[in-house]
C-alpha cells in the first residue's frame, strides 16, 4: 500500500474500489452518478431512476423494478456504492474481449470485419431493434470501407478506449 492510502483508512474497507479503476473511468463514472443524481443529493434514489429512465424515454418504469435495481445496492447508493457495484459487475471481465466475441458470431472466419448489410439486417431484425436512422448513425460514426464491411475490431477498440486506434 502507498502512504496516501492512510488518510483513506476511514473510508472504511469500500474505498478500494477506487484502485480498481483507472483515474479516467472514475471520471466518466462520476459523470453518469452526476447525471443520474437528478435531484443533486449526492445519493441514487428511486425517484432519481424513474427520471433517468424518462430522460432515456422509458416512461413506464414500473415500481417494482426500480425496487429490483435498488435490492443490488448494500444501502443508499453514493458514489463509492455506486462503483463498487459496477466494480462487481465487471470484475474479471475485459470489456473489449467480450464486444469482439460478440461480433464474432457474425464473423466465424475472424477476418475483424463483418458485411455493413448484414450488420444492419441484424440490428433492425433482433432484441432492442435499430431504426434505420439509428443504422445510419452507427455507419456516420464509424463508416463502411470501399467494399462495404465494418472494421467491428476497430469499432470495439474505440468502445473501450473511446477513441481510434489510429489516432494513437
Amino acid at each position: 500500500a502507498e502512504p496516501k492510502d492512510k488518510a483513506k483508512k476511514k473510508e472504511a474497507a469500500s474505498s478500494n474500489v477506487f484502485s480498481m479503476f483507472e483515474q479516467s473511468q472514475i471520471q466518466e463514472f462520476k459523470e453518469a452518478f452526476t447525471i443520474m443524481d437528478q435531484n443533486r443529493d449526492g445519493f441514487i434514489d428511486k425517484n432519481d431512476l424513474r427520471d433517468t429512465f424518462a430522460a432515456l424515454g422509458r416512461l413506464n418504469v414500473g415500481n417494482d423494478e426500480l425496487d429490483e435495481m435498488l435490492k443490488e445496492a448494500p444501502g443508499p447508493i453514493n458514489f463509492t456504492i455506486f462503483l463498487s457495484m459496477f466494480g462487481e459487475k465487471l470484475k474479471g471481465t475485459d470489456p473489449e474481449e467480450n464486444i469482439l466475441n460478440a461480433f464474432k458470431i457474425f464473423d466465424p472466419e475472424g477476418t475483424g470485419i463483418i458485411k455493413g448489410e448484414e450488420i444492419k439486417y441484424h440490428l433492425m431484425s433482433q432484441a432492442d431493434k435499430f431504426t434505420e436512422a439509428e443504422v445510419n448513425q452507427m455507419f456516420t460514426n464509424f463508416p463502411l470501407d470501399v467494399a462495404g464491411n465494418l472494421d467491428y475490431k476497430n469499432l470495439c477498440y474505440v468502445i473501450t478506449h473511446g477513441e481510434d486506434k489510429e489516432q494513437e
